[in-house]
């Protein structure tokens, strides 16, 4: 069975290039079926760093959701986020299941403001 999951996407780290990066190791086992606009958003927390940019991207996975978490935790290791640095600190990148299978599984969903910007443009169009 497929499962039909968005995923939020973060980077403040060489964003535009990240992201591509990411986009393009993403379909190679998943089915993308598109991406939101990309919004630049100013740092929360830690704020003396650059702007994010952030989006969501929508597509079909055979993986379970703790699979496919493991996978993402996985690529954003491989495209070398540092663990060490501070919860809001700087982001290669950053990936979140925000949508499973049409549930909103992710809390910063009501939080960010841009996040479901990005995530309601998904699912309505």
């Amino acid at each position: 069975m497929m499962n039909d999951c968005i995923v939020g996407i973060g980077s403040n780290i060489n964003p535009t290039e990240n992201i591509q990066k990411m986009l393009c190791l993403l379909s190679k086992d998943h089915l993308l079926k598109k991406h939101s606009k990309w919004i630049r958003t100013a740092p929360i927390g830690i704020t003396d760093q650059d702007d994010f940019i952030n989006g969501a991207v929508r597509l079909k996975t055979q993986h379970c959701r703790e699979e496919f978490n493991l996978y993402l935790k996985q690529l954003e290791d491989k495209m070398g986020r540092d663990r060490s640095l501070p919860k809001f600190g700087p982001r290669v990148i950053d990936l979140d299941i925000v949508v499973w299978n049409n549930e909103i599984v992710d809390e910063d969903y009501h939080r960010r403001d841009f996040l479901k910007k990005s995530v309601d443009e998904l699912l309505f169009g």
